[in-house]
């Protein structure tokens, strides 16, 4: 019943018999028999290809959930295969937000493969929401975010903290009269915003100038709302955007001003174009965690990842 699943699993992902059969390497007619074949075997149809783009059929969907079952089952032997082999082969596939694809993953994924060069290591730059529903489907070994998951879920191991600070473009009027707050990005990789004695800007300084937020449901964009709330401030927002490091550059070239993380600061090249402050708030404080599905079997590649950062 299941001897087609890859066929039909590919043609699921795609929703496209053309696309599909491309990232197979076979033909679209032999395509369409193999996932008939498995159709005609269950005794009903999979896909509906009466709509375009295809869809799947409610036995369709719980077809594709058997299979993501058995897919999970045949991974979770093959990596302990590979366990069984020390490291001398395997694979660790890691998620990230562009930030952390961009400027965090880099360095760590560079020591990994110095030290295991046999292991394959698989990069995905995706939104959090993206990268989630792969974590949970198993496509996903790890997930490194800023963002709070279900614990009953998820497992995590802890990265770093990171610090919510207020940037602002440097031609921006408001800073004329906040030189005693300001700070540089110097400063944030001295961490200088961590000392008690730098003053948090009081945001009401900024009440006439245009913001760029993240879109609802964004864990930034949830504290840099509760942070305006509790400030009894209301931001006058410009644009709402998906990504922080996209804020951050349009910060650069004066559009804004936008909520960064430290992490970000710290990484992204010196821009004199740009003015940072210290946010008062225990909003502005979170962690940036690892993430992996429990009651999964953690193949030693991974465990041997974490161990390593």
């Amino acid at each position: 019943m299941f001897q087609g699943m890859h066929y039909v699993y590919e043609v699921y992902k795609e929703m496209n018999f053309s696309k599909a059969a491309s990232n197979l390497f076979i033909s679209q007619p032999s395509l369409s028999a193999a996932v008939k074949k498995a159709e005609n075997q269950i005794g009903f149809p999979i896909f509906d290809r009466s709509s375009n783009p295809i869809q799947l059929t409610e036995l369709g969907k719980e077809y594709i959930r058997s299979i993501e079952t058995i897919m999970e089952i045949e991974n979770s032997f093959q990596n302990y295969v590979n366990d069984m082999r020390e490291l001398k082969s395997g694979s660790v596939s890691i998620g990230g937000t562009n930030l952390f694809a961009s400027y965090v993953l880099p360095p760590l994924l560079s020591r990994f493969t110095e030290r295991y060069p046999q292991i394959h290591v698989h990069l995905t730059e995706a939104t959090t929401s993206e990268l989630t529903k792969r974590l949970f489907s198993g496509s996903l070994d790890l997930l490194i975010d800023n963002q709070s998951m279900e614990p009953s879920i998820y497992g995590k191991s802890f990265f770093c903290e990171e610090h919510l600070l207020l940037t602002v473009p440097a031609l921006f009027a408001s800073n004329h009269s906040l030189t005693g707050y300001a700070l540089t990005a110097a400063d944030i990789r001295q961490n200088r915003h961590l000392d008690s004695c730098i003053p948090p800007v009081p945001l009401e300084d900024f009440r006439s100038e245009p913001f760029l937020l993240l879109k609802a449901g964004n864990d930034t964009r949830k504290r840099a709302d509760r942070i305006c709330h509790n400030s009894h401030f209301q931001p006058q927002i410009k644009l709402e955007l998906e990504q922080q490091i996209t804020a951050y550059s349009l910060s650069r070239y004066g559009m804004g001003i936008s909520f960064s993380s430290d992490t970000l600061i710290r990484h992204a090249p010196e821009d004199g174009r740009l003015v940072y402050y210290k946010l008062n708030h225990q909003e502005a404080s979170r962690e940036v965690n690892f993430y992996y599905k429990r009651k999964r079997y953690m193949p030693k590649t991974v465990s041997t990842f974490l161990e390593m950062i």
